[in-house]
């Protein structure tokens, strides 16, 4: 992995950008205390971030005083998994006595009465909450703005998003504003900004994290697993994601959903030798740019190399054009569940004049928008179908490796109709959301996905890539995402931070 596309290195020159891990071995050993992780992670937000506007809700008073009780509860003889580390939470969770807001003005002044589900088991785990970070309105975006926050930079070049609409917490992460974080994933969320800036993320299983309390300002904290929706961890190592996902991954005592109450498997290999890998570099409805081809091919030969199998073709792959077709019509189902009246009957217009036979994926997009609910099950039973085709590939396969999103982060696009926006790939203009259908590769089915960070672009930008696992086996990618760490390298911070 040599040339233009160069490959990531770990560096770790002082705490800012060490490790959850890292960071508790030094207050066990007396190197360093809570508070004093926290007071300098306050000191360079205070001093760094209006370059990035990574952190919309600031909660610093609390954190010192949990920093406090952390040093206190470590004299006492106390382990827990993440005790006096300073952490971020994405601002669409509900964190007690902070704004909640999604970015809408209508809800600048909505304070959550509660913690969400997550933000709680943070704080049992032993937390420092800094604060909350930036998200895009409705957190309907690849990119992080809103009129209430305003817009989050990247790091790595703040001419270009972090991505969305977890990018507050990317970015923070990449700048060394705390070690770890949480975001959430219906759309890529999670993965492209972590591919954007430079991070890991975890995107997990469906119906394996409690969602509760990752809630639109104003509505009940319900235990309600959306379609598609899943919530996961962020951080700067790929243990840091294991070790989020062992404190996140608990029953939620209200909630309905059987699969908080599975046991995870053990992952499938503890060496890349064992791991069977299917990889795949471009998708037959958009294409993926040169160099990130190049990085995926590089990789590939540097993993078969250190033994693991690694193939990049299979009959058993299900029918991407037909998976990101149902992925389409069923993600903006769920987002038009949230329109206005007068915004979803200009949807069911617009879907009643569409040709039968246009099968293009904005055809499908406007379709979801009007989706019945017969037409729903229609849908979701295809989507069935393509769930069995994966869990078949997985008995050959332990991993699919992919790309996150087709491009390096972009430069930073706030015109109002994103519909009409356009991305360029290799001097091309494609559409803004068809770039979504790497989200859905494995979003539709609901499997877990990590993105690690692997390689820097010719213009000095963040290149991840995305490794598909099994459904409920989340161990499986992330234990594959350490083994490359250690093999080839991970996060660096950006050379401006």
């Amino acid at each position: 992995m040599t040339g233009e596309a160069k490959a990531i290195v770990m560096v770790t020159s002082d705490y800012t950008y060490a490790t959850a891990a890292e960071l508790t071995a030094a207050m066990d050993s007396g190197s360093v205390s809570a508070v004093e992780l926290t007071v300098a992670a306050i000191d360079r937000i205070t001093r760094r971030d209006h370059d990035l506007n990574a952190i919309s809700v600031r909660d610093f008073d609390r954190a010192v005083l949990a920093a406090r009780h952390a040093d206190e509860a470590r004299a006492r003889g106390e382990r827990r998994p993440l005790l006096g580390i300073p952490t971020t939470v994405k601002e669409s969770f509900n964190i007690k006595g902070l704004p909640t807001t999604w970015g809408l003005p209508p809800f600048k002044n909505f304070v959550a009465s509660e913690d969400a589900v997550a933000v709680a088991r943070l704080k049992a785990a032993g937390a420092v909450i800094l604060g909350k970070t930036n998200v895009p309105v409705a957190l309907g975006d690849l990119q992080t703005y809103n009129p209430l926050y305003g817009t989050t930079n990247n790091p790595w070049n703040l001419a270009r998003t972090p991505g969305g609409s977890s990018g507050g917490s990317a970015a923070a992460l990449a700048a060394g504003f705390g070690a770890v974080s949480i975001g959430s994933d219906i759309a890529g969320s999670l993965r492209v900004p972590a591919h954007f800036s430079g991070v890991y993320a975890h995107k997990s299983s469906w119906g394996l994290l409690p969602v509760r309390g990752h809630t639109a300002p104003g509505e009940l904290p319900l235990p309600y697993d959306r379609d598609l929706t899943v919530i996961g961890p962020m951080a700067r190592s790929a243990a840091d994601l294991t070790l989020m996902l062992d404190v996140l991954a608990a029953p939620d005592d209200t909630g309905t959903g059987i699969a908080y109450k599975l046991a995870l498997p053990a992952a499938r290999h503890e060496n890349l030798a064992g791991f069977r890998v299917l990889v795949l570099e471009t998708h037959p409805l958009i294409p993926t740019s040169s160099e990130i081809r190049l990085v995926i091919q590089r990789l590939a030969t540097a993993l078969g190399a250190a033994g693991a199998t690694v193939r990049r073709q299979t009959s058993l792959l299900p029918d991407q054009v037909e998976g990101a077709r149902i992925y389409m019509r069923l993600l903006y189902a769920s987002i038009a569940a949230a329109y206005t009246p007068d915004l979803y009957g200009q949807g069911v217009v617009a879907a009643d004049q569409l040709e039968p036979g246009d099968l293009t994926l904005a055809a499908e997009r406007i379709r979801g928008v009007a989706l019945s609910h017969r037409d729903w099950i229609m849908t979701d039973t295809i989507r069935a179908r393509h769930r069995a085709g994966w869990n078949e590939l997985f008995n050959e396969f332990d991993i699919v490796l992919c790309p996150a999103a087709p491009t390096t982060a972009f430069v930073h696009d706030h015109s109002l109709d994103q519909w009409k926006r356009t991305i360029s790939i290799d001097g091309v203009e494609y559409a803004y959301p068809d770039q979504l259908v790497w989200a859905g590769v494995a979003t539709a089915p609901g499997l877990p996905a990590t993105v690690v960070p692997v390689a820097t672009s010719s213009e000095g930008l963040p290149i991840g890539v995305q490794l598909v696992g099994p459904m409920l086996e989340d161990r499986t990618p992330l234990r594959f995402a350490e083994l490359m760490e250690k093999e080839f390298g991970g996060f660096a911070p950006p050379a401006t931070f």
